[in-house]
């Protein structure tokens, strides 16, 4: 199925109703996320932890061969949003991680 000239979507970033062209063009410009082998990350990817990482605030090291699962991508495709048993909240960089 191709989209006319003057077909819209709604954006539900911004609230506005777009021409289905300008969110076709938006998605192919979107950055991807790739991990430290240059594999592509997608939501809901499983990670394992390249090298031990001291978190911030948390007063705990992330061991080496940590799996992370149910990843979530950001708006900045150099970071993950992840959960980890002890620690909520957790943004990892994607350099620090490798799909699994």
């Amino acid at each position: 199925m191709t989209m006319a000239d003057d077909d819209y979507v709604y954006d539900e970033a911004t609230g506005e109703w777009r021409p289905a062209s300008e969110i076709a063009a938006a998605a192919a410009a979107k950055p991807v996320a790739r991990d430290a082998s240059g594999t592509e990350l997608a939501d809901g990817d499983s990670v394992v932890l390249i090298k031990d990482l001291k978190v911030k605030g948390a007063g705990q090291t992330l061991k080496q061969g940590t799996v992370i699962r149910s990843i979530r991508l950001t708006d900045d495709p150099e970071h993950i949003d992840c959960r980890h048993d002890a620690i909520k909240g957790l943004v990892l960089r994607t350099e620090f991680v490798r799909k699994r």
